[in-house]
């Protein structure tokens, strides 16, 4: 079947469209969390998330996880509540710029502990990328000399490593499962605003009446763009690309974050700190293409593997890999 030119801009706009909508979250979290506090922000957000996810998986009439399945998304929300309570305690105490790009270390983090789960090394020159990332976040945060990063820097670094592990544990604790997608990630949701909540206490209804028009604005781009719309429409695009594409357009995240943090947010970042950002940027994407090389290059050995043990399910596996065959 052919292509469809139009079709595929399409994706590839919603696919970055995603991306800005994560870039500028920085601004608006940083926003709302100096006017309400960390974790009312965070528990507001994630509330208005639930209830418009809830009524989206109400429509559809999604099946929610039972047994392990619920245990699983429980954990993952959990996990997902400690990322995005990092991160805004996180901007809360550095520039939106330096949170958007120090959070796409994720992309460096997240193959080192799969590969360690699989127990399959990466090899020599992803380490190289990662090396070069890490003298990236050192520029970034230097402000023109070598410092220690900040206590918001390193709060969105312990965002990234979280998860990087939240990530890997999502991979390996839904293989297999055919629970619904939207529907476990509207129990990651609850779940994450009944813990900010918890956590907010009293302070949560007093931010709620301290909220003026900008702060309920935040609260919306917050809770609808970047949770719902942003999961929805990943969700459908990259059911119509390539995982590589889609990652790529994904990646642009920093990017976007550089590009809001200045021209929206009116923030500066030096030479020294652009030339980071540049590292950063670059090391991510290069870690990916090569973390993307291994896996390749080991299910084929692993494929061969089996073909010469059993040549019928060497066929299968090639088959499943490639429809046209």
């Amino acid at each position: 079947m052919p292509r469809r030119p139009s079709r595929d801009l399409l994706v590839d706009v919603l696919l970055v469209a995603v991306a800005a909508v994560w870039g500028a979250s920085f601004v608006a979290a940083k926003g709302l969390a100096l006017e309400v506090g960390v974790a009312p922000a965070v528990a507001l957000r994630f509330l208005i998330a639930a209830v418009a996810l809830g009524v989206i998986c109400a429509a559809r009439r999604e099946r929610m996880p039972r047994g392990r399945g619920l245990a699983v998304a429980v954990l993952l929300g959990l996990s997902q509540a400690a990322i995005i309570g990092l991160e805004t305690w996180g901007v809360h105490l550095t520039s939106a710029t330096n949170a958007g790009l120090l959070i796409s270390l994720a992309l460096v983090f997240t193959p080192v502990l799969e590969s360690l789960a699989a127990r399959s090394w990466l090899p020599r020159s992803y380490f190289v990328a990662a090396v070069a990332a890490v003298v990236g976040v050192a520029l970034l945060v230097s402000d023109g000399g070598l410092r220690m990063p900040s206590a918001g820097d390193a709060l969105v670094i312990a965002a990234a490593v979280v998860r990087a592990l939240h990530v890997t544990a999502s991979a390996r604790l839904t293989r297999d499962r055919r629970d619904s997608t939207l529907a476990v990630v509207l129990v990651q949701l609850i779940v994450c605003a009944g813990t900010a909540s918890l956590v907010a206490g009293a302070e949560l209804p007093a931010a709620v009446a301290r909220l003026d028009g900008a702060g309920w604005a935040n609260i919306l781009f917050l809770g609808l763009m970047c949770s719902v719309f942003a999961f929805v429409v990943q969700l459908w695009a990259v059911r119509r690309t390539s995982a590589t594409r889609a990652s790529i357009l994904m990646g642009t995240e920093p990017v976007w974050a550089l590009l809001v943090g200045i021209l929206l947010a009116g923030e500066s970042v030096g030479a020294v700190g652009l030339l980071g950002a540049a590292l950063i940027v670059a090391a991510s994407y290069a870690g990916q293409a090569i973390e993307r090389r291994h896996r390749h290059r080991v299910l084929d050995t692993t494929t061969r593997e089996r073909g010469a043990r059993d040549p019928v399910t060497a066929g299968q596996v090639t088959r499943a890999r490639d429809p046209g065959v």
